[in-house]
């Protein structure tokens, strides 16, 4: 084994372009033999490149519309051949097998085409056959042969060149390994597009790619580690740009993520207010300023140091209002140049611009580890209608309070069971979350809200007249009782309890209106 591989051929072949002619012009200008094939070789030409196109090397053609170009002994025993073995090297003589120290390889783009909904041939086109091949035998003989994947690389294989006249085994090894992560993810786009294709959910092999956003400073604690990847197009926290503030933590990017999926629920301008992955505070108004106040009257202590996520672009009387109090992180598909220039004035606060919201009835899979595994299930994509409501008690909700249920159970949906919603005039008024008991979050929701209306100096509940909704069925009348005695007027809930009609029968005789989804939104 040796630590230095010097590079004198190379060969080219590659789908992005970005740096290729810089790269190559200084391979050439070290004396490197460059072979290329197609799209590539023109490039290189086009700039003046010393270039061999890969068919004069092995005096096979391409065939067959270019799907068989480099699969040849010529290429592959070039590469593979152990410069430390005699009888490899004899072979290669025998054969003419001149040695390839160094592929620089980037992939058909299989995964752009099925993003951009291309049709099947063309998809199937873009599956790479050769280059696969080329990067697995590169990396394979790492010991004597650089390979590159990525135009970020380039640089840091020149330098190497220039400052010992090869590259050490330390590089070649990284990019070894940098190259299988990379095929690997190509295979698994490719297996899931076939999966997907023949709707199979979850087929009998299931692999999770990412690309490497950050390493954030540590996990929940400073004891664990933690590392942010990005593995769809999907617009928010992974789509984001940063614009300012400090690096986000492994806990910003949890919670940004939570809030934003919880705004993208709403039509009209909604501000949602996170602290540690649960609402604390949602309205939705005729402006976010508006909205902003009313998601802060539902809690206006717990907002200090959270997670501000919006539905619009962040304006300047809204960004004016988040700013008067200390927030980590905001996000929002984009901010004007008033609201990006008052934020700017808090140089610390994270603000995040995503070009878009999220879909969220879109389909899609979430995943969480087990020891030994992980579980993997689709998206809550279900999203609850006024049509999709069954009335069950002898009052039907009006018009106004079926509206707030409505919001009240989009709001339940991103928060952690058991939990408990109360809602009024298209804000959160209590919210109570992840207690053991469904009785409990109701009771917590309003003391919650008596302690709020304490804060903004108002008498009584804030829940006084508002509607409440339930993440998953009453199991017994007493939950719906606590709501009742905090106010409530109308309930939203799954149903589907062995006891439902005891609850329906409570809700009679409270005089409430009651109307079940048949859909539940556990969030655990």
């Amino acid at each position: 084994m040796t630590g230095i591989a010097p590079i004198r051929r190379a060969l080219i072949s590659v789908s992005d372009k970005s740096g290729l002619v810089a790269f190559a012009q200084a391979l050439a200008a070290r004396g490197v033999e460059i072979l290329s094939t197609g799209g590539s070789a023109k490039a290189l030409r086009d700039a003046g490149v010393p270039v061999k196109e890969v068919a004069d090397h092995t005096g096979f053609p391409e065939i067959l519309d270019g799907r068989v170009k480099t699969l040849v002994p010529q290429i592959h025993g070039g590469i593979l051949g152990r410069r430390d073995s005699a009888e490899h090297r004899a072979q290669m003589e025998a054969h003419a097998i001149a040695p390839i120290d160094l592929v620089a390889v980037n992939l058909y783009p299989f995964e752009a085409t099925v993003a951009k909904g291309a049709p099947d041939d063309d998809c199937v086109e873009n599956i790479d056959i050769g280059g696969p091949a080329l990067i697995r035998a590169a990396a394979k003989n790492h010991d004597f042969v650089t390979i590159l994947t990525e135009p970020e690389q380039y640089e840091t294989v020149l330098a190497e060149l220039a400052e010992h006249g090869g590259t050490t085994l330390a590089t070649r090894r990284r990019l070894a390994g940098e190259a299988y992560a990379r095929t690997a993810a190509y295979d698994a786009a490719i297996g899931a597009w076939f999966a997907e294709k023949r709707e199979e959910a979850f087929p009998k092999r299931m692999t999770i790619a990412g690309t490497l956003r950050q390493l954030t400073r540590y996990g929940e604690n400073p004891h664990q580690a933690a590392g942010f990847y990005a593995a769809s197009a999907r617009p928010g926290v992974a789509s984001a740009t940063q614009i300012q503030g400090k690096e986000l933590s492994y806990n910003n990017l949890n919670d940004t993520d939570a809030a934003f999926e919880c705004v993208a629920e709403f039509d009209a301008p909604t501000v949602v207010i996170v602290k540690h992955a649960n609402p604390c505070g949602v309205a939705s108004a005729a402006s976010l300023a508006e909205a902003w106040d009313g998601a802060m009257r539902c809690d206006p202590v717990s907002p200090y140091g959270g997670i501000v996520a919006v539905n619009r672009v962040l304006d300047g009387p809204a960004a004016e209002k988040i700013a008067a109090i200390f927030s980590e992180v905001i996000i929002a598909p984009d901010a004007d140049e008033a609201a990006r220039a008052i934020l700017a004035r808090k140089r610390n606060l994270r603000l995040l611009l995503t070009g878009g919201l999220p879909n969220p009835g879109a389909p899609g899979m979430t995943f969480r580890s087990v020891a030994g595994g992980f579980l993997a299930q689709s998206r809550d994509a279900g999203r609850i209608g006024p049509g999709d409501v069954q009335v069950v008690t002898r009052r039907a909700p009006t018009a106004a309070e079926l509206e707030d249920l409505i919001f009240a159970f989009r709001v339940c949906k991103h928060v952690k069971s058991n939990a408990i919603v109360y809602a009024k005039a298209g804000a959160t008024v209590g919210i109570g979350a992840g207690q053991m008991s469904r009785v409990d979050s109701a009771r917590i929701a309003a003391w919650k809200s008596e302690e709020a209306a304490k804060a903004i100096g108002l008498p009584g509940r804030l829940t006084r007249g508002s509607v409440v909704a339930s993440d998953a069925f009453f199991p017994f009348a007493d939950g719906l009782e606590a709501a009742a005695s905090a106010g409530a007027t109308a309930v939203i809930q799954p149903g589907g309890s062995i006891r439902d009609a005891e609850v329906i029968a409570a809700a009679d005789a409270a005089g409430l209106a009651m109307v079940f989804t048949g859909m539940r939104h556990f969030r655990h």
